[in-house]
């Protein structure tokens, strides 16, 4: 048996947290229901699922099975493009409550995953750039890349995650419900709730210092 070791930015690349923070702080507002809030930003994910051939590529690395490249192969070919994005968005309408407003928003939400991951998704070196095959699995005529996209492990991605977190935070004690809404009720309520009691501690320190 082989060992072989995955690079650090390939299981970072699996980390859904950015991408449905992203939906959820530029499109919840968007839609009404919590299902159809739940359902845009679950799409914002979707592209990713492309990428779950890395379970395998795992097992067969670390067993006596012929090795696998699903990862390399597949990721950003199938899930990546317009096909795949109009897929997605059907696929939200149909279990939508508002179908066309989430079918839009959910079309709009695959497109700020494929955005995010054309800024900020690069190996370690300048050279290991990720492009996007717009048009795959259906043709590869057009594949989009920006020779400025920074390096998916970097200051400039961490910085947008502490954002999206600042703001996702400040809204759910303001609206009274998180991104969790419409996934799972009990830890929404828990979650607002705590997020609610930091912030009335850390106003009553303010003041106190003050």
């Amino acid at each position: 048996m082989t060992l072989h070791c995955f690079r650090t930015d390939e299981l970072l690349n699996l980390n859904p947290i950015t991408h449905y923070l992203v939906g959820w702080v530029a499109l919840e507002r968007r839609v009404e229901s919590a299902r159809d809030k739940a359902l845009v930003c679950l799409a914002g994910l979707a592209p990713d699922l492309d990428g779950l051939g890395i379970l395998v590529d795992a097992y067969t690395r670390f067993s006596d099975l012929p090795e696998t490249s699903y990862y390399q192969d597949y990721h950003r070919m199938l899930g990546h493009g317009l096909p795949a994005a109009v897929a997605f968005a059907i696929a939200a309408a149909a279990m939508a409550r508002s179908r066309m407003r989430v079918a839009v928003f959910a079309f709009v939400a695959v497109h700020l995953h494929f955005l995010c991951d054309l800024l900020g998704s690069r190996g370690s070196t300048p050279e290991d750039l990720w492009p996007i095959h717009y048009l795959e699995p259906v043709s590869g005529a057009l594949v989009v890349t920006w020779p400025w996209q920074w390096p998916l492990v970097s200051w400039q991605n961490m910085l947008i995650s502490i954002a999206l977190l600042a703001v996702t935070f400040k809204r759910a004690t303001e609206q009274g419900y998180s991104p969790l809404h419409g996934i799972h009720t009990t830890a929404d309520l828990t979650l607002v709730a705590v997020l609610r009691k930091w912030r009335s501690q850390l106003n009553a320190r303010f003041r106190t210092s003050r």
